[in-house]
């Protein structure tokens, strides 16, 4: 909520105000303030600008970030270094292990754009630590060949990412770090769904599904398999049919008790549906299913009643998705 929020920003106020004396905190309430509201574009509520020496110009946006202490990240990557550079293995294990999240960049050569995009990413994901090392011994200590980022959960890395010559795409990479906060497949429930839309990946899979069946282990299995392919492009969410409080989500997908175990994308920002044409969830039809979604091929899902028995009996008849296009076109 906004009022949270804001506590959250006075928090990293007092803290800053004592480490950096430099940095101004300062809130505008813009209900009546329709000039500042349009010349810098402010639509949504709230949101957080960081205006850089003394300019009007162009300030930075700081999106996503809720929680005090990845303010205070935020706001002391963007004016220094966004990361701990790292001479020894000591000093790597030491940042591994201090949390449950860390993000290492190793590079074999120093010199060059994937440097540049690993320490933007950095400053774009205050939620985690970020360390980069361009020492041979501490490259061969964990086997490293290219320039590579290295997830590393509860200590154990979970994700490597070789960084190509060129500019990659920070968003992207963000993005993959940032899903690693949810496990590989997310229960949905009412203290998980406020993360899951935290993670900014617009595409999310649901497999509705009772969780006490004789079927749940192996169908589980499956959906675990395929979601370590897409990490990053697709959220993979697990709904079990037998909770009555996800009586809601069932009734947003039109899912019935006869059609689980049931498989739907939803694209959050356009909030289009898709069904897996397949009824089996084999990790064979649950990966075609996600490849032809992000290809673009996949068929819009448009939830239908059955068609009533006398639709065309009166003057205006009745129309429901399934006999919609038939008559209509």
């Amino acid at each position: 909520s906004s009022q949270n929020f804001s506590e959250e920003f006075a928090e990293a106020a007092r803290q800053l105000k004592k480490e950096a004396p430099r940095i101004q905190f300062g809130k505008i309430d813009v209900t009546h303030q329709h000039d500042l509201r349009k010349e810098f574009n402010i639509q949504a509520f709230p949101t957080v600008k960081f205006f850089v020496n003394g300019s009007r110009k162009d300030p930075i946006d700081c999106k996503g970030v809720r929680k005090a202490s990845a303010f205070i990240t935020w706001v002391k990557r963007r004016t220094g270094p966004s990361t701990v550079l790292i001479n020894s293995t000591d000093q790597a294990e030491a940042i591994i292990k201090a949390d449950d999240l860390a993000v290492i960049g190793f590079f074999r050569e120093p010199h060059n754009d994937s440097v540049e995009v690993f320490c933007e990413t950095a400053r774009d994901v205050p939620e985690m630590p970020f360390g980069m090392t361009a020492s041979e011994d501490v490259c061969a200590n964990y086997g490293i060949q290219k320039n590579t980022l290295v997830v590393f959960k509860k200590g154990k890395p979970v994700h490597h990412e070789v960084l190509e010559d060129g500019r990659q795409n920070k968003l992207v990479l963000a993005r993959i770090i940032k899903t690693f906060t949810l496990d590989l497949v997310t229960e949905y429930n009412i203290e998980t769904s406020v993360k899951i839309f935290d993670v900014p990946v617009e595409n999310h899979i649901l497999l509705f599904t009772p969780m006490n069946s004789e079927t749940f282990d192996a169908i589980y299995e499956n959906y675990k398999s395929a979601a370590a392919e897409f990490r990053g492009k697709i959220l993979f969410v697990l709904v079990n049919t037998d909770e009555p409080r996800n009586g809601r989500i069932f009734e947003y997908f039109r899912i019935r008790d006869i059609d689980v175990p049931a498989v739907r994308i939803l694209n959050l920002t356009s909030d289009a549906k898709y069904k897996m044409p397949a009824d089996e969830v084999t990790v064979e039809n649950l990966k075609e299913f996600c490849q032809s979604y992000l290809n673009g091929k996949a068929k819009l899902h448009l939830s239908s009643e059955e068609i009533p028995e006398d639709w065309d009996k009166m003057p205006v008849k009745v129309l429901v998705g399934k006999n919609f296009n038939n008559i209509v076109f």
